[in-house]
């Protein structure tokens, strides 16, 4: 067991994460050497998780403002005005280290912990939705993770109480050895109650509710900041444990508490629990904090001061309360059946004072553990030289397609496209009774109590991001704008979570720098603000089995509002007999598609541009058609390109297409370029000379009908023909891939 005497050797400072370097800036700090629990604390502060020590430099060149942002990044979560005196709050996480060491927990105490990011604040969550990258379905450990992962979600969101409604799930060799689970809520809050972290007011109480601080999750941040060995079985105990249920009874106490006026700050203890917080609120606040360990509930005997301060036991909160109001909040917390206790006081001393069994056992100053931690920036390649390497071929011909048909059945099967309802019927996506959409382009649920609703979605395409990590950056913006405005929402901002490799790599820094330089064009033209983050690096396999770094999956998630929410749009087909218009311009590349991976077993080719300007006045356009009721179906053409759009839209309504002058099957059906709708009208001449009065692109496509997918074409290469599909069959080859690889 660590004692916070124990002897400080170079394998000790190398255990904890240290560079030579950074151990001098310790002992600079200090003025002395370190005992183990600053060296603990400074390990865990100057880890990439929490300190994001190779990307800051980068993120703050990032669009973080608009008239709408109340709170950019910096606190729990991002805020936006969402009119009526109301705020949206909300905010995406990693728990990616820790659910492939153990999916289950990793994954439900990933949801636990971005919950408490938003209510911490003094919202009610009101959903969740996560972004999942996995490997090869034929490995070894896949099918294991998989379950553990969607299990963990539905356990912990399920009992919690809070829906989940959507999210993205990929499957690519790059994550067989390092899986990412990116975990996202959205809450609500008065404006008027909106709590921050900063710990004023010399002398106030500091006190610790929740449950009570154990062993698990010790290192959890220094672990998360590393790549994996092969030493995984050793870092289970680094593994977080939740429990939904005091969860539960926490929201509703903090909740309770914050109605009163009691409060000054609160955190909430994630990575890094007791030290990250603590740490946070005092800097935050520019003042001290002193903590007296022997008062911290632990329901393990003869827990050390380390430990305490390092563990990351779920369910725990910190908190400032005005002077005198402690027997309030333990009123409340003991009705909740909750521990509850002053541990410490708000100084003057800008220091983080320790105190154990009668004796001072910390005492560092907070400038050097915060803002004053190591930031380095990180040499990257070119991008003519990440070109290079990344060794992405030019397109080259591009094949023929002997029958739509049959390719399209192919793909719907397949891993990339196949239906995740196995995954989402695992998720209660009901409870609370305002969720109004599930499965199309955004969710939507409703601002309880009003008219309004909040669209959300995830979104990010890492085969694009590999190829060209500018490009990917922007489409991975442009794509959750395009998905709010599908369902008649008007996007406002977004969160992020930018999973990468190892930074010190050049390769994979150039990843990183390319993707945010395309994510920050894209937020600046869309007018589509970053207002809170997360960052994971060093997401790397050397395991057996296991293959390097992932892909750079920067995944975004978007939020909008809409007004009315008797105005949202659906994708599904209404009825019979209407108008299918593609609205957007497209000129048929086939780089970097699904069709080009899955039926040709080619990686090569260009990524789809995104055009921002025009992805812009097509998103207002679409918008506008929605309000004024103009369409009665709205899909976003992404992954597969018009042919599984049109395919999904099928899917969703039960009724079957005919397309139309079809005149490169190919480079029509399948191409993936950006910024483009399918969309159904009753009146097609009328739709026609709406488009040509607002310039916007579109292309008639065909009618709505029947139970069957009828493609007809007549072109260059493939002649005149057609091809055919039953819906039966088309929701046969969806449904089977998740059937048949999970035996249900």
């Amino acid at each position: 067991m660590t004692q916070h005497t124990d002897p400080i050797t170079p394998e000790t400072v190398e255990q904890h994460g240290f560079s030579p370097e950074e151990y001098e800036r310790v002992l600079a700090a200090l003025g002395r050497e370190p005992n183990m629990v600053e060296l603990g604390i400074f390990s865990v502060m100057w880890s990439e998780h929490c300190s994001y020590k190779s990307s800051r430099f980068h993120l703050k060149k990032l669009p973080t403002e608009a008239e709408w942002v109340i709170c950019g990044p910096g606190e729990n979560a991002g805020v936006i005005d969402i009119g009526d005196g109301q705020a949206a709050i909300f905010k995406m996480e990693s728990h990616n280290h820790p659910s492939y060491i153990e999916p289950y927990q990793g994954a439900a105490t990933g949801v636990g912990g971005i919950l408490r990011d938003v209510f911490t604040m003094g919202a009610r969550p009101i959903a969740n939705l996560n972004a999942l990258r996995f490997g090869r379905p034929d490995h070894p450990k896949m099918k294991h993770l998989v379950k553990g992962v969607v299990a963990g979600i539905g356990g912990y969101g399920n009992c919690v109480g809070v829906p989940t409604v959507g999210g993205e799930t990929n499957f690519d060799a790059a994550y067989d050895g390092n899986i990412l689970v990116n975990a996202m809520t959205v809450g609500v809050a008065d404006q008027d109650k909106i709590f921050y972290s900063a710990a004023t007011g010399v002398g106030n109480p500091i006190v610790y509710v929740g449950s009570k601080t154990g062993r698990d999750g010790i290192h959890g941040a220094t672990m998360a900041s590393a790549d994996f060995g092969d030493d995984i079985e050793e870092k289970r105990p680094t593994v977080q444990v939740g429990d939904p249920f005091v969860e539960k009874l926490l929201i509703e106490a903090c909740l309770e508490l914050m109605a009163t006026d009691a409060i000054v700050a609160i955190q909430d203890m994630g990575a890094a629990g007791l030290t990250s917080s603590s740490v946070e609120m005092a800097t935050n606040g520019e003042t001290g904090i002193i903590l007296h360990m022997d008062q911290v509930p632990c329901r393990e005997e003869g827990m050390t001061p380390y430990e305490m301060m390092l563990s990351e036991s779920q369910e725990r909160m910190l908190m400032v309360l005005k002077p005198g109001r402690e027997a309030e909040a333990a009123a409340i917390f003991e009705k909740w059946e909750l521990d509850f206790a002053v541990i410490g006081e708000v100084t003057d001393t800008r220091r983080m004072e320790l105190t154990f069994g009668g004796e001072t056992v910390c005492d560092i100053p907070l400038g050097p553990l915060a803002d004053s931690a190591p930031e380095y920036e990180r040499p990257y390649v070119s991008k003519e030289e990440y070109k290079t390497w990344a060794a992405v071929e030019p397109l080259g011909d591009v094949p023929e397609t002997t029958d739509i048909g049959a390719d399209l059945l192919k793909m719907m099967a397949s891993p990339a496209l196949a239906s995740r309802r196995w995954i989402w019927e695992q998720y209660d996506s009901q409870v609370g009774a305002d969720t109004l959409q599930t499965g199309g382009d955004a969710a939507v649920v409703r601002v309880h109590g009003t008219q309004k609703a909040l669209a959300m979605t995830t979104d990010c395409t890492p085969r694009y991001c590999y190829a060209d990590p500018y490009e990917g950056g922007k489409q991975a913006v442009a794509e959750a704008y395009r998905n709010l405005c599908a369902v008649g929402a008007r996007p406002l901002a977004i969160t992020n979570c930018l999973n990468f490799g190892n930074p010190q790599r050049p390769e994979i820094m150039a990843q990183f720098v390319g993707c945010l330089e395309g994510m920050g064009e894209a937020c600046r033209a869309l007018d589509f603000p970053i207002v809170s983050g997360n960052v994971s690096l060093y997401n790397e396999s050397k395991a057996t089995g296991g293959g390097s770094a992932i892909l750079p999956t920067p995944a975004i998630g978007g939020v909008g509002v809409l007004e009315d929410s008797a105005q949202m749009m659906t994708m599904g087909f209404k009825a019979e007999g209407e108008y299918i218009f593609e609205v957007g311009p497209g000129s048929g590349l086939l780089g970097q598609s699904v069709w080009l991976r899955e039926i040709h077993g080619r990686k090569d080719g260009e990524v789809p541009s995104t055009d921002l300007a025009q992805e812009r006045k097509t998103g207002e356009f679409v918008r506008e058609l929605i309000a004024n009721g103009t369409v009665t179906a709205v899909h976003d053409i992404s992954d597969g390109g018009m042919a599984v759009a049109l395919a999904e839209m099928a899917l969703a309504s039960g009724i079957g297409f005919r397309t139309d002058g079809i005149a490169n099957a190919a480079r029509e059906l399948f191409s993936e370029e950006q910024g483009r709708y399918m969309v159904t009208v009753t009146d097609r001449a009328a739709f026609e000379e709406l488009c040509a009065e607002h310039g916007a692109y579109q292309n008639y496509r065909g009618q709505t009908g029947g139970d069957a997918i009828s493609f007809e074409y007549n072109g260059e290469l493939e002649g005149r023909g057609s091809s055919s599909v039953s819906l039966a069959d088309l929701r046969e080859a969806s449904d089977s891939f998740f059937r048949d690889w999970m035996e249900v």
